[in-house]
């Protein structure tokens, strides 16, 4: 009976062990899905990455217990050593072919994602002109005539419609700059004298923290922007509201 009720008691340690494992298994490691589709692939492939890394660290601790347990040494042995060996040329071989094969699949696979999140449409939905200055936001819609700036205590909000690809054209009139949007898993600088071009494909409406990410003077932490996505009947609706508020 005792060694029933010893027994008893290691499982439900086991099990009570267990338990944050099983929680665990139903987070993303700290990383946002990502609201768009450029960052939903980001979240993807470090997703990869860290299951890579599991398997590669849980791989090295069992042959660590392995070796451990398996060539510990017992009171028997005396002072003699174990067999020893040079090389072992198949299981050399081994462990230098899997890693290398383990960073050719995460060079593809970043390589695939980087193309993919950095091609430009050649028909955009939506263009939005971004200017960063000393501190804070312009957002101009050429199309449809609208401007938005923002001022030191007062951020814009750059309004953008779900599910439509739309065009940022980057750029910065004094000092570098950076366009991040932590819920996007997207960050982009902008540096004066070079514009820089990407999409955005919004895949959930909502309201989403925007903010200059580049240490770029005295009101740097004020440089704040909200992301606002709406529906497209919603964004036509509000484009129509801005042209005839700022009509004279």
């Amino acid at each position: 009976m005792r060694v029933r009720s010893g027994r008893w008691r290691s499982a439900r340690r086991l099990v009570r062990c267990a338990w944050p494992l099983l929680l665990f298994t139903g987070c993303r490691f700290g990383a946002p899905p990502g609201a768009t589709d450029q960052g939903k692939r980001i979240s993807d492939l470090y997703q990869l990455m860290f299951w890579v890394a599991i398997v590669v660290a849980a791989t090295v601790y069992v042959l660590i217990l392995w070796c451990v347990v398996r060539y510990r040494r017992r009171p028997r042995d005396g002072d003699e050593l174990p067999p020893q060996f040079r090389k072992h040329i198949p299981l050399e071989v081994t462990y230098t072919i899997i890693p290398l094969l383990i960073v050719i699949g995460i060079f593809v696979a970043t390589f695939r994602t980087e193309n993919k999140v950095d091609l430009v449409s050649s028909d955009p939905a939506v263009v939005v002109n971004v200017t960063a200055f000393q501190w804070q936001w312009r957002f101009e819609y050429p199309k449809s005539g609208v401007n938005i700036i923002g001022r030191v205590g007062e951020p814009p909000t750059l309004v953008l419609p779900v599910g439509q690809t739309v065009r940022i054209n980057l750029r910065a009139t004094d000092v570098a700059h950076a366009f991040f949007v932590p819920a996007f898993l997207f960050k982009r600088d902008a540096i004066p004298g070079h514009e820089t071009h990407f999409d955005l494909k919004v895949t959930e409406a909502g309201t989403f923290h925007g903010e200059c990410a580049e240490f770029c003077g005295l009101d740097h932490g004020e440089m704040n922007f909200t992301v606002r996505a709406v529906s497209p009947p919603a964004f036509q609706q509000w484009v129509t509201k801005e042209q005839q508020g700022s009509a004279p």
